[in-house]
């Protein structure tokens, strides 16, 4: 029995070093640990000596307290694994119905009441700056026509391009790119390549179009992958246009030259 536990163990090792080499969470990792131990000891009790024949009331309380046993382990058991959180997936389904909401009247109204707070906003600021700056007069001529955007560009990462690449990140979450891209040190399971470079290698019109459709460059190295078609071509049903050009932007921000991105191959 100690032999075939020593040997568990060792099995049980093996496979979380396996499954960390891999970037498995650590989750699963514990989990795959457990059904390693799970079979050692079904292994253990085929082996084990017969027990003495029961008859009468002992061996009906001998089977309850087997069966007792047994269920009080699987669900204690189970209750100590890693738990399914439904709210993670409502919250992930939520945000991609956004985009149908948005869509309705309502949206638009709210999309408009939003951009003319936003204009009012940026023409205050205009205004204190000029103030700061000693203008006697200030020209309110600044704020834009109904309907239009300004033209002022947004400091410290605020305005249309804070919200682009805020958009970008939320995307890069909510579309999981995590499951198979590395990026800032996070996430990836090598099934595609780390990303930290990409903006110097590709432009953010190609990085959109790569999103789209996958088939359009392979990196270089990821012959099979991009062969087997391992990047899903559904994005471009996922998210809108301007959904995947904020991901395309953002993705694009990013160009760490010491990580070695893989050559995006120009295919069709």
């Amino acid at each position: 029995m100690f032999k075939k536990f020593g040997i568990a163990l060792v099995v049980a090792g093996a496979v979380v070093a396996f499954a960390h080499s891999q970037e498995v969470p650590k989750d699963f990792q514990l989990l795959w640990a457990i059904f390693v131990m799970i079979g050692a000891l079904v292994f253990m009790v085929l082996d084990a000596k017969p027990l003495a024949t029961m008859s009468g009331g002992k061996s009906f309380l001998a089977v309850a307290a087997f069966w007792i046993l047994i269920v009080t382990v699987c669900i204690a058991g189970a209750s100590l694994l890693p738990q399914f959180d439904p709210e993670d997936e409502r919250e992930k389904i939520s945000k991609l119905l956004e985009k149908q909401r948005a869509a309705s009247q309502q949206g638009k109204a709210d999309e408009l009441i939003a951009r003319a707070k936003a204009l009012d906003e940026q023409v205050k600021a205009l205004e204190n700056r000029l103030k700061g700056l000693g203008g006697s007069q200030i020209a309110t001529a600044t704020a834009p026509p109904a309907g239009e955007k300004s033209s002022a560009p947004a400091s410290g990462g605020g305005g249309a391009a804070g919200d682009m690449m805020k958009v970008g990140e939320e995307q890069w979450q909510l579309q999981e790119c995590y499951n198979c891209h590395k990026l800032r040190g996070e996430g990836g399971k090598k099934r595609g390549p780390e990303l930290d470079n990409i903006g110097t290698l590709l432009t953010v019109e190609e990085i959109q179009q790569k999103i789209s459709n996958p088939k359009s460059y392979m990196a270089e190295g990821y012959d099979k992958e991009w062969q087997k078609g391992v990047m899903p071509d559904k994005f471009k049903d996922l998210m809108d246009p301007k959904e995947m050009l904020a991901l395309a932007t953002w993705l694009g921000s990013f160009k760490n030259t010491s990580v070695n991105t893989p050559k995006p191959i120009k295919k069709n």
